[in-house]
């Protein structure tokens, strides 16, 4: 992993021919929102391993943690992203993030927006929720199963702990739950959560903002990241910055004080589409 560790030290400190895209659009969003990292650690963590013919696999986690000062303010960023290469020899090829498939969207999942009932109120304790975005953003509670793609399960989980009250189960293309090991696609689902958030009446529902820096701790960011009306990925709010944007934690990739708009993440396009939710009755 030294060579590994050698190699990342390049790209940040612009001595590679191959920086990655997502590096080069961190660097200029950082300059536009003024800010600047102070210190940058970078270590790998291999997972798996697999000799075949003459090459060595290597699957491992690479966490980056960053050191960001914006005026007066410092704060710790962290991510990390699963990469794989091979070893040929001794030489480092294919070195590429490993892609993940998400869970598919459920066609038709828009026509279950509308509830009935008389409709709930809860009180949504926002630090409670963010508190647990913190202890489990790079862990998993043993309560709840782990998905491959795992970003909308712990936002979801993060909901539950600010008091979100479940509805719906059995039935798993209705309302929002999660008993044993069964749950409803709005949990678990990046497609799913963000038409329920827009559609309920009772219960957990989420009030659309036009801003991002309309948003406060313990709200939720939908990603398009194609702008192709398929939701990918969601994210909770944390913390917000020297200028009132947000900060958010994610699973899949895990993520921690995160900029809201994801240039960096190797997902983003041009087209990307956001949607920004107030949750709770505020």
């Amino acid at each position: 992993m030294e060579k590994i560790k050698q190699l990342w030290l390049k790209f940040f400190q612009d001595e590679s021919d191959e920086v990655p895209n997502w590096w080069t659009r961190k660097r200029a969003s950082l300059k536009e929102r003024e800010a600047e990292i102070v210190r940058l650690g970078a270590n790998g963590k291999t997972f798996h391993k697999l000799r075949y013919d003459n090459s060595i696999y290597f699957d491992y986690s690479l966490h980056l943690r960053y050191v960001i000062k914006q005026k007066d303010q410092i704060y710790v960023e962290e991510h990390l992203v699963p990469y794989r290469f091979r070893c040929d020899n001794g030489a480092v090829k294919d070195h590429q993030e490993v892609e993940r498939k998400a869970v598919a969207n459920i066609k038709g999942i828009e026509q279950e927006l509308k509830t009935r009932g008389q409709e709930e109120r809860f009180s949504y304790d926002r630090l409670a929720a963010v508190q647990y975005a913190e202890r489990w953003w790079n862990s998993y509670n043993p309560e709840y199963r782990v998905f491959d793609v795992d970003c909308t399960n712990y936002v979801s989980q993060c909901l539950r702990a600010g008091g979100a009250p479940m509805r719906g189960a059995p039935v798993r293309e209705r309302g929002w739950w999660y008993q044993s090991d069964d749950w409803s696609f709005s949990w678990a689902v990046a497609h799913s959560l963000r038409w329920y958030l827009s559609g309920s009446t009772q219960g957990l529902k989420g009030k659309e903002m036009e801003r991002a820096d309309q948003l406060i701790p313990g709200d939720v960011i939908c990603y398009d990241f194609q702008g192709d009306g398929r939701w990918d990925h969601n994210t909770i709010v944390v913390a917000k910055d020297a200028y009132g944007m947000p900060l958010v934690n994610a699973h899949t990739d895990n993520s921690r004080n995160r900029y809201w708009s994801y240039e960096d993440s190797t997902a983003w396009t041009p087209d990307i589409d956001y949607k920004f939710f107030r949750i709770g009755d505020e």
